[in-house]
């Protein structure tokens, strides 16, 4: 059985290579993350925003390629969970024939999200990532991500509290920044909220 998510959060930060997106099932509660590279979540963003480049981007080449020759992406579908990698099949329907392609699902997510092609996760992934099996799993999975980003946090704000960043860099890289440290104040806010309830 496959469960129809949509894309419910993009999270990037200059801080790393390492990004995260948010899944979340359309018509339940259950949502997870899965970490992709800075590429990838740029082209996310970038084609979920409808934002034009100058020249083709790989994303949008691959994109234009499956258009010229008669293809649309019909699907994608996050089938497996092998090692903590995610494995994923985007589906493109040319004609009556529907090929099945094997792809990263940060690749088949940035192909489909112009597009708004429909993701699903099968059952049995979402039922791993998305239950952990004690109450002491979920509590050590925040207290993970409350000292990542507590790293982050202060790394950030670092670097907006320098002074030669702030000389040197562009208006626009700036505003990227303080919104970005806005986001995980917030996130850690909210997590720390949480765990008090636990301590």
């Amino acid at each position: 059985m496959e469960v129809l998510m949509e894309l419910s959060r993009v999270l990037i930060t200059e801080l790393g290579d390492q990004q995260v997106i948010f899944l979340k099932e359309k018509d339940g509660q259950r949502s997870f993350p899965i970490v992709i590279g800075i590429a990838e979540a740029l082209a996310i963003d970038r084609r979920l925003k409808g934002v034009p480049m100058p020249r083709p981007m790989t994303h949008d080449l691959m994109a234009n390629v499956i258009e010229s020759l008669g293809g649309q992406i019909e699907r994608v579908v996050i089938h497996d969970l092998q090692d903590h990698t995610f494995l994923a099949n985007l589906y493109i329907r040319r004609g009556s024939e529907v090929i099945q392609v094997d792809s990263r699902p940060s690749d088949a997510i940035a192909l489909g999200v112009a597009s708004e092609t429909p993701i699903y996760v099968a059952e049995e992934v979402l039922k791993q990532v998305s239950e952990p099996a004690t109450m002491e799993e979920r509590i050590e999975l925040l207290r993970k991500r409350k000292e990542m980003l507590e790293d982050q946090i202060a790394e950030l704000s670092a670097r907006l509290d320098d002074e030669t960043f702030l000389e040197h860099a562009s208006e626009e890289s700036v505003g990227r920044h303080r919104r970005q440290l806005r986001e995980m104040r917030k996130e850690y806010d909210a997590i720390e909220e949480v765990l008090r309830k636990f301590d």
